[in-house]
């Protein structure tokens, strides 16, 4: 799955939730919309209320992309 694919699923499913980097906090509707088409292609997977992580090129879970906070 991709980052848009769950970004998407997100937005469709009106998640009450913002994804958190730091300090930042984000809809994911912003996200789709200003994220660079190359970052939304990268694989990903969402772990449901806890956070959004890289899949590296071996398939495993690498660094988190963003923290899942409900609102």
């Amino acid at each position: 799955m991709s980052l848009r694919e769950i970004l998407e699923s997100l937005v469709a499913n009106k998640a009450n939730v913002v994804l958190c980097t730091g300090d930042k906090e984000y809809e994911a509707s912003t996200l789709l919309e200003t994220l660079h088409p190359v970052k939304l292609k990268r694989k990903a997977h969402m772990q449901q209320g806890l956070y959004i992580a890289a899949i590296n090129e071996y398939g495993y879970l690498g660094d988190v992309m963003y923290k899942i906070k409900m609102k």
